[in-house]
């Protein structure tokens, strides 16, 4: 009887412990960090207009690609915001035309005003 009890306790621990990993898997997600390092490239383009270089591109394209999930999506969005509003020169009509500059649909827009929560 006392073997039956440890090996459910060791099974239902198990489970448990797959289950939090589970969910510290899906809050990982994308960062701040991430984000920032993915369009430092572009604050050139996005500060003083012109063509975005290759390398802002490279980053907008990798940034599309990491946001898959609505909640990625709206952590993205509120990145953004928060960069877009570290600088006062930034232009709004660069940064509305980056995505398509570099031929990426981007499903998160770069804006200082957008409410990230109506983002899906």
């Amino acid at each position: 009887m006392k073997v039956i009890a440890v090996v459910l306790v060791v099974a239902v621990l198990a489970a448990v412990q797959l289950a939090m990993a589970g969910r510290l898997e899906q809050q990982g997600g994308i960062t701040c960090g991430q984000v920032d390092a993915n369009l430092a490239p572009c604050i050139p383009y996005l500060t003083q207009g012109g063509d975005p270089a290759a390398a802002c591109c490279s980053g907008v394209k990798s940034l599309s690609g990491m946001a898959q999930s609505t909640d990625e999506r709206r952590t993205a969005c509120n990145c953004l915001k928060a960069a877009a509003n570290r600088y006062s020169n930034l232009k709004d009509d660069a940064a509305q035309a980056l995505p398509s500059k570099c031929g990426v649909a981007l499903n998160v827009p770069i804006s200082r005003t957008i409410n990230c929560d109506t983002i899906s």
